[in-house]
């Protein structure tokens, strides 16, 4: 497996434009596929220098309704012309973040999501040979408290958003499985703990943010609630790749009790598992 970075807050060098967002690029089983496409064209600029043909892509898959994720969409429509995007239906809903300085709407704009390539999923669909995503994922264990200034609209009012729009993908690839979420939201541990349920083993990788830092304070999560998630993962004996919205003092705690087991993702890096 092939996994270029195309988008994320970080660069491995000045080579690469930036933003608050994530966009992977993946090579799998013969597939090209991409996971989310960041807030902007970024990912793009970032594909040519990386050597990504996005006219190849095959399937696209957005992890959730928020435009860091799936801002990107109309304007990879433009670059390609025939990949499905896999898109969980509640996240053509409306969502919001509050700031101090009043709310903003950071859901997905009707051109990104109005377009006749939108394949709607349910909680646990396969869309293609050894490539699935499920959502669906319950518990409240180690829930980040930055989730709280995130909003969305039910029945005409604003209310806390409970993230049911927040889908992962999993690919099966020579006897190793990989995961692939967004933002967390849900809960890191919350999420392994579906997989779990749905495979009866943990994943080999781990790719994503875990949302351990608020973006518009930049606050980070109590650092004992860090090192907790941190002691749990480290148990899955999984290897994880994060960035995005973990932020970088998170990742640096989250290191430290982790060890190998942690890498981040870089906007420019290039995997190859």
């Amino acid at each position: 497996m092939i996994i270029k970075v195309l988008a994320e807050n970080n660069t491995v060098s000045d080579e690469f434009d930036t933003e608050h967002g994530l966009s992977l690029y993946i090579e799998t089983g013969g597939k090209k596929i991409m996971f989310d496409t960041g807030e902007t064209d970024v990912f793009v600029k970032n594909a040519r220098r990386l050597g990504v043909d996005l006219a190849d892509v095959d399937m696209a898959v957005v992890s959730h309704g928020h435009c860091d994720h799936g801002g990107g969409l109309k304007t990879f429509y433009k670059e390609n012309a025939k990949a499905p995007v896999y898109l969980h239906p509640k996240a053509m809903g409306k969502y919001y973040s509050e700031h101090p300085e009043g709310r903003e709407y950071i859901g997905l704009e009707a051109a990104d999501i109005e377009d006749n390539r939108v394949v709607l999923t349910t909680e646990h669909d396969m869309i293609g040979k050894n490539i699935e995503i499920f959502s669906n994922v319950s518990g409240r264990e180690f829930v980040s408290l930055s989730n709280r200034n995130l909003k969305m609209e039910k029945d005409g009012e604003i209310v806390g958003d409970i993230f049911e729009h927040e889908q992962n993908m999993i690919i099966t690839e020579d006897g190793k499985t990989f995961l692939f979420e967004g933002c967390a939201h849900k809960g890191i541990v919350n999420i392994i703990r579906r997989y779990y349920d749905l495979k009866h083993a943990y994943p080999d990788y781990v790719f994503g943010g875990f949302h351990l830092q608020n973006p518009s304070t930049g606050i980070s999560e109590d650092a004992e609630l860090i090192r907790k998630i941190g002691e749990t993962l480290k148990d899955t004996g999984a290897t994880y790749y994060t960035g995005h919205c973990t932020g970088l003092t998170p990742y640096q705690q989250l290191k430290t009790v982790m060890g190998d087991w942690l890498e981040y993702l870089a906007t420019g890096r290039v995997l190859e598992l």
